[in-house]
């Protein structure tokens, strides 16, 4: 099979940095893996690398959708196969860059996706069940599939409920379309979060809250937004007034990140193929023996 390679990571780890510094040495391009950067006008808020960020290396699936427009697992797979594709053929390395743990799985593991548009109502169900609730539709539809989730992780559960509810809930059916080296960066718990405050400080004062409210002037729905989760559904939800003032709704955002990223490592963590290098000695030696003798 070809050869690919993952850089997977929290927020504020560093890992679009590590790729590009990666990508520019191999004579690579990237194929970003995250949810929201998918989406048009989503910059500040999902951490998009600005094209001077770049340095000249080429990004694929990113400003990809228009905000509202329905965009899948299935979607980004797609365009991901294709994006890495182009890129060997071309004689590149590919290297698939993010922090969104199901997208990178996708395409690692190669799952079998129907592609099929969600049930609104169904949907909507869902989101209103509580966790009890949730459990009790996937157990009724396969429970092997529910011995597998974190039943702590209410969004995996609705997840695995619309598909039982939609009759798609079955056991995994893989077909890894490549070889892929998996390099996952990390950092010490207290210092990851004061990168993700920093980070978080510097995206506010660069007019993340703007990019919000510019967004919303442009027609694009609350309710989009609002799923989008993290700084787009905080920040709207302060534009609405539903914070009793700025700090409450900083502390409230910078708490969530930390929580997400959290999540993340813990999904993470669950692949034991992942090569962890280390954030503060020298990752960009440790990933060049790692390719090195991935690619030999």
């Amino acid at each position: 099979m070809d050869k690919l390679i993952c850089i997977a990571g929290t927020n504020a780890s560093g890992k679009s940095d590590l790729g590009i510094e990666l990508a520019g040495r191999y004579g690579g391009r990237i194929i970003s893996a995250d949810s929201r950067q998918v989406y048009e006008g989503l910059d500040l808020g999902s951490g998009k690398v600005t094209p001077e960020e770049m340095r000249g290396v080429r990004h694929y699936l990113i400003d990809v959708a228009k905000p509202d427009e329905f965009f899948s697992l299935s979607h980004f797979q797609k365009l991901a196969y294709e994006a890495i594709d182009e890129t060997i053929a071309d004689g590149d390395m590919p290297f698939l860059v993010g922090g969104t743990g199901l997208y990178i799985n996708a395409v690692v593991d190669g799952y079998d996706l129907s592609g099929a548009a969600p049930d609104m109502e169904i949907r909507r169900r869902v989101e209103n069940a509580s966790s009890e609730e949730l459990i009790a539709i996937i157990r009724s539809s396969n429970p092997g599939v529910l011995a597998r989730l974190d039943t702590d992780n209410k969004r995996r559960l609705e997840r695995a409920a619309e598909k039982a509810l939609a009759g798609e809930l079955r056991e995994d059916r893989n077909t890894p379309r490549y070889d892929c080296l998996i390099i996952g960066v990390t950092w010490p718990r207290e210092e990851l979060y004061e990168r993700i405050r920093i980070r978080l400080d510097k995206r506010l004062s660069e007019g993340m809250i703007d990019e919000v409210a510019d967004l919303r002037k442009s027609g694009v729905s609350d309710d989009f937004l609002y799923r989008l989760g993290l700084e787009y559904r905080y920040i709207l939800m302060y534009l609405r007034g539903e914070f009793a003032d700025y700090d409450s709704f900083y502390n409230k955002l910078y708490m969530e990140i930390r929580h997400l990223a959290k999540e993340q490592m813990t999904w993470f963590r669950k692949r034991r193929d992942i090569n962890w290098v280390d954030m503060k000695s020298d990752p960009v030696g440790e990933c060049i023996k790692l390719i090195d003798e991935f690619t030999l």
